[in-house]
């Protein structure tokens, strides 16, 4: 009985030629990259070129407004104790009595105090050693000297403001010229003069010289008694200076630098006469 041939449990070897199957999936092609189109040399695009747009300005934010600071009760002492003695309440040679006075203005000793150390800075009061201060007494020698170095002074100030100062500065300073000839109008003195110094002092720091400021703040404090009762003896002499100065307004809008100065050399002249006179005839009064 012929043997059987025993089947090999392997499978035989797939052919290596038999082709690979491929895949279904589409392929994904990468996207060409765009080429900018360049217009040849020859020829000219039909495209109008659009030029490049310049960024915004940026505009910086504005400041903030600064409020206008209160005065601090030093300050405010001062200036009542030095229109005291502008006005004449408080009369030349007087000595100062701190209790007196401490009561009249509601505050304590020391910020009249400090008050008196600033006036007497200024040379309206003497500071007596272990008695307090004493008014200032300014003689006909003094009044002269003040007058002369003031005259001067704003003499220049008013030539340098015709050449510096600024439209707004000038439309304020109108402003001001005007509202004090509203009280002139009315004759109230006391603002009318508050606002008369104003505008000297505005000349003068339109001349944006702060050495010529000095020298006038140093010294014009001196000859506030004096200006006062220039006018405040004599109605003639306040409707008088109420036309200077309306004259030196006309010559600071016109900007006249040579005759806004020789109009303040006047002005200044006029007062030191009036001013001369009134020391001298307080002078003999005191002595009778």
């Amino acid at each position: 009985m012929p043997a059987r041939k025993l089947r090999s449990k392997t499978k035989p070897a797939r052919s290596s030629s038999r082709p690979a199957l491929r895949s279904t999936k589409p392929r994904r092609v990468p996207k060409a990259k765009a080429v900018p189109k360049v217009a040849s040399p020859g020829k000219r695009s039909h495209r109008p070129a659009v030029p490049p747009v310049a960024p915004a300005p940026v505009t910086p934010p504005a400041p903030p407004e600064r409020k206008p600071r209160s005065p601090s009760l030093h300050e405010s002492v001062r200036a009542r104790v030095r229109d005291m003695i502008t006005t004449g309440e408080l009369e030349p040679g007087v000595r100062i009595t701190e209790r007196i006075l401490t009561a009249k203005l509601h505050v304590s000793r020391t910020p009249l105090r400090e008050a008196l150390k600033v006036l007497a800075h200024e040379g309206l009061v003497e500071l007596l050693p272990n008695c307090g201060a004493r008014v200032t007494k300014l003689t006909e020698d003094d009044a002269r000297h003040l007058f002369e170095v003031i005259e001067a002074l704003e003499s220049q100030a008013g030539r340098l403001a015709c050449e510096r100062i600024t439209a707004a500065e000038l439309a304020e300073l109108k402003s001001v010229h005007h509202e004090m000839h509203a009280y002139f109008l009315r004759r109230e003195l006391p603002a009318y003069f508050r606002l008369n110094q104003t505008i000297h002092e505005r000349i003068v720091d339109a001349a944006r010289n702060p050495l010529l400021s000095a020298a006038h703040a140093a010294h014009s404090a001196r000859i506030r008694r004096a200006r006062y009762k220039e006018i405040q003896v004599s109605e003639e002499r306040w409707r008088a200076a109420m036309a200077e100065h309306e004259q030196m307004i006309d010559a600071l809008t016109q900007r006249d630098a040579e005759q806004l100065g020789e109009l303040l050399k006047f002005h200044l002249h006029q007062m030191f006469e009036a001013a001369y006179h009134s020391i001298a005839v307080e002078r003999a009064r005191v002595a009778a």
